[in-house]
C-alpha cells in the first residue's frame, strides 16, 4: 500500500482560488493516484483491520488534524421540511391502538416495513475547511427501518405493534462509538474538499464514505435485507429489526448491490447488479433461489459509471439501463462535480439473455432522459417492453456550486402551466413505454400518462414481475407542496390501467387523494391470499399529517381505489419521509412479535421465529 504524505497548506479558510486549487490538486493527486491504484488491489469491502498505511500513521494525529481543519455545520432547514428530519430509536415495540375502520379479515398476517434516511446527530452536516466546503446530498443519511406488525390472534382480532431501528452498518457503528460526527461528507461541494474527505475518511476508517443502507428492504429465500446501492445489503431480523451482518453471498459478491434486485420469473433466482466508480463500472449477478451461491456474474464493460438505480427482468432477459447520470472521479479531480446529469449525453437500454455477457447484450439507443424506477418489463413476440417513470432531468445530486439549493429544487417542481420555466429542466415524472424489437433493432417510445400528475415510486403485484401486467400503482407528487418545501412530497396515490387507454393513447388512471397537508411514503402492494385477479389486494402506505404532526398507516382497497381507506392506524411515533416500503407476508408464530409491550409510549421487546408465507408465482 502506498504511503500518502500531507504537506501543511497555509491559506485562508475561504474557498480556494483557482491558483490555490491547482496547487492543491497537484499535491493531492501525487498521493491520490497511487492510492487509487492500490485501492484496485484491495477487496472492495469495508476494511476493519487497518492496512499498513494506517498502521504507519498515527490515527489519533489524523483525527486531531481533521478536527482542527474541518468544522461541521448543521444544515439549515425550512419549516416545510420538518418531517424530513430524523427521529430517535424508540428502543422497543409499541402497541398501536388508535385504529379507524376495520382491517379486512383476509388481509395477510405479516410486517409492513419501510426504509429511509435518518441522519445521526440531529440531521445532515456540511463541512467548512481550508479546502472549501463539502456536504451531504438529500438522499444520504443512515438508514432507519420503520415496521408495523400485523398479527391475527386466536379470536380473529388483530394485534398491531410498531417499532423502528437504525440499520447498523459498519460505519454507523464507528460514529456511534465515537459519539460525534466523524465521516467527512464526500459527495457534494468543492473538489479539494471532497477529495480531502475521500482520503481522510479512508485513512482514518478504511472507508471513503458512509455505508448508508437507507433505500429499500427486500426478501430472498426467507431472509430479509436492507440495502442501498453504495454497499452490500445487510441481513435484518424481521422481528427485532436487529442488523445481523453484511450479505456477500458466501463471499462471492464484493461490490455494491442494487437497491432493486428482481426475482426472475419461473426460477425464483435473484437478478441484481452493482455499479462502481472504478472499473468494472457495471457488473450483473444472479443468485440462486435458495440464496446460497452466485450462479452467474458478468462485467458488462461499461465505458462510464452510470448511476443505475434499477434493473428489469422478463422470462428470458435482463433489462439494463445506461443513462447519462454518472459518477466520475476524474471529473472531480479536474474541479467538476462527482455526480452529474448530462442532458446532452447518450442514453441506451440493453437487453441481455439471463446468463449472458457483455457481448450478448443488444443495445437500443433511446432519447436522453432520467429514469430511476422501472415499473415492469415483459416480452411480447419479438419485442421487449419496458415501462418506467421518466423525467427530463435528475433530482440527484442537486445544483452546481454557488446556486441556492432551496430555490433550485423549488423551481424544478413548478407546475406544468408555468410558461417561464424550461420543461427540459423539470423533475416532472411520467409513466413511459419503450418497445424494443429484438429482431429489427427498432425502438418505439411513448408517454403512458399525461401531465396531469407527476408520479414515481412504482409498485405492482409482484407475482407479475417479468410478465405483462394490467395494473401498476405509484405515489403522486404534490407539485405545490414540493415547490414550497424544495423537496419531493407525495400527496396521493395512483392506479394505472395498462389495458385501458384514454385520449392520446394515455392509460386510464385512478387517483386516491390524501387529505390536505398529508403526504405518503413507502407505499406497497399487498396481494390478497388466494386472490384470482391481479388487483385482488390493497395498497398500504405510511402517511404524515403535517398540520397535526401525526403519522399513520393507511390501507386502500385496490379494487375501490378512489374510495376512503378501509382502515387508518395512527402511530405512536413520528415517521419521517423516506423511500421504499414492502409488505412481508410472514407467520409471526405463537408468540407476539413484541414481548413486554404496553399501549401508548411504552416499549416492547421482539423475539421468536418467523415463517415466510410462500407466494404462488405466476407461470
Amino acid at each position: 500500500m502506498a504511503v500518502c504524505s500531507f504537506k501543511v497548506i497555509n491559506c485562508c479558510a475561504q474557498k480556494p482560488s483557482i491558483t490555490t486549487f491547482e496547487q492543491f490538486k497537484t499535491q493531492l493527486l501525487s498521493s491520490f493516484q497511487p492510492l487509487i491504484s492500490d485501492l484496485k488491489k484491495v477487496p472492495k469491502k469495508l476494511v476493519l483491520v487497518p492496512h499498513a498505511i494506517i498502521k504507519n500513521t498515527s490515527t489519533e494525529l489524523l483525527h486531531t488534524f481533521t478536527d482542527s481543519v474541518f468544522k461541521f455545520i448543521d444544515h439549515q432547514t425550512d419549516p416545510s421540511q420538518s418531517n424530513f428530519g430524523p427521529v430517535e430509536e424508540i428502543g422497543e415495540c409499541i402497541n398501536v391502538i388508535d385504529v379507524q375502520g376495520t382491517i379486512p379479515s383476509d388481509f395477510p398476517e405479516g410486517v409492513y416495513i419501510r426504509n429511509g434516511p435518518n441522519p445521526l446527530f440531529g440531521g445532515f452536516k456540511s463541512t467548512k475547511s481550508i479546502f472549501g466546503r463539502s456536504s451531504h446530498i438529500w438522499v444520504e443519511g443512515e438508514g432507519m427501518l420503520h415496521a408495523l406488525y400485523f398479527k391475527k390472534q386466536s379470536d380473529g382480532k388483530w394485534s398491531l405493534t410498531y417499532n423502528n431501528k437504525h440499520v447498523e452498518t459498519d460505519t454507523l457503528k464507528i460514529e456511534k462509538q465515537r459519539n460525534t460526527p466523524s465521516f467527512l461528507p464526500a459527495i457534494e461541494g468543492d473538489s479539494p474538499a471532497i477529495l480531502s474527505a475521500y482520503l481522510l475518511n479512508f485513512l482514518r476508517f478504511g472507508a471513503v464514505n458512509k455505508l448508508l443502507s437507507n433505500t429499500n428492504v427486500f426478501e430472498h429465500s426467507g431472509k430479509f435485507y436492507a440495502v442501498a446501492e453504495n454497499h452490500l445489503p445487510q441481513e435484518i431480523d424481521i422481528r427485532t429489526l436487529k442488523t445481523l451482518g453484511n450479505w456477500d453471498v458466501n463471499g462471492s459478491w464484493n461490490r455494491p448491490f442494487t437497491a432493486h434486485p428482481k426475482k426472475a420469473p419461473g426460477s425464483g433466482e435473484l437478478v441484481m447488479m452493482g455499479v462502481d466508480a472504478m472499473k468494472p463500472f457495471f457488473e450483473i449477478g444472479i443468485i440462486s433461489d435458495d440464496g446460497s451461491k452466485l450462479v452467474h456474474k458478468a462485467d458488462l464493460k461499461f465505458e462510464r459509471c452510470s448511476l443505475c438505480h434499477d434493473i428489469g427482468v422478463t422470462m428470458r432477459y435482463n433489462v439494463i439501463l445506461d443513462f447519462p447520470l454518472t459518477i466520475d472521479i476524474k471529473r472531480l479531480t479536474n474541479g467538476g462535480p462527482l455526480i452529474k446529469y448530462n442532458k446532452e449525453g447518450y442514453a441506451r437500454i440493453g437487453v441481455m439473455p439471463r446468463y449472458g455477457d457483455a457481448d450478448s447484450v443488444k443495445w437500443f439507443q433511446v432519447e436522453t432522459c432520467c429514469v430511476f424506477h422501472i415499473i415492469n418489463a415483459y416480452e411480447d413476440g419479438d419485442e421487449v417492453i419496458l415501462w418506467a417513470f421518466r423525467a427530463s432531468t435528475s433530482i440527484i445530486p442537486g445544483p452546481d456550486l454557488g446556486i441556492n439549493k432551496f430555490e433550485w429544487f423549488s423551481t424544478r417542481f413548478k407546475a406544468k402551466c408555468d410558461t417561464t420555466f424550461d420543461s427540459d429542466e423539470s423533475f416532472f415524472s411520467q409513466a413511459y413505454e419503450w418497445r424494443l424489437n429484438m429482431k429489427t433493432g427498432e425502438v418505439k417510445e411513448r408517454f403512458l400518462t399525461g401531465k396531469s400528475h407527476s408520479m414515481d415510486f412504482p409498485m405492482i403485484n409482484e407475482n407479475f414481475t417479468g410478465y405483462k401486467n394490467k395494473y401498476a400503482y405509484a405515489q403522486v407528487v404534490d407539485l405545490d407542496a414540493s415547490c414550497i418545501a424544495g423537496m419531493p412530497k407525495y400527496g396521493g396515490l395512483a392506479k394505472l390501467h395498462f389495458g385501458d387507454t384514454k385520449q392520446q393513447d394515455y392509460v386510464k388512471m385512478e387517483h386516491h387523494k390524501l387529505p390536505n397537508n398529508t403526504f405518503c411514503t413507502g407505499a406497497a402492494f399487498v396481494a390478497k391470499p388466494g386472490g384470482t385477479e391481479e388487483d385482488d389486494g390493497w395498497v398500504i402506505a405510511f402517511v404524515h399529517d403535517e398540520q397535526l404532526n401525526t403519522s399513520r398507516v393507511i390501507i386502500v382497497d385496490a379494487k375501490n381505489f378512489a374510495r376512503e381507506p378501509v382502515v387508518i392506524m395512527t402511530l405512536p411515533n413520528r415517521v419521517p419521509y423516506g423511500f421504499h416500503g414492502a409488505f412481508m407476508p410472514i407467520i409471526l408464530g405463537s408468540s407476539d412479535p413484541c414481548r413486554h409491550k404496553r399501549d401508548g409510549s411504552r416499549h416492547h421487546h421482539a423475539g421468536g421465529g418467523v415463517l415466510l408465507m410462500r407466494k404462488t408465482r405466476r407461470r
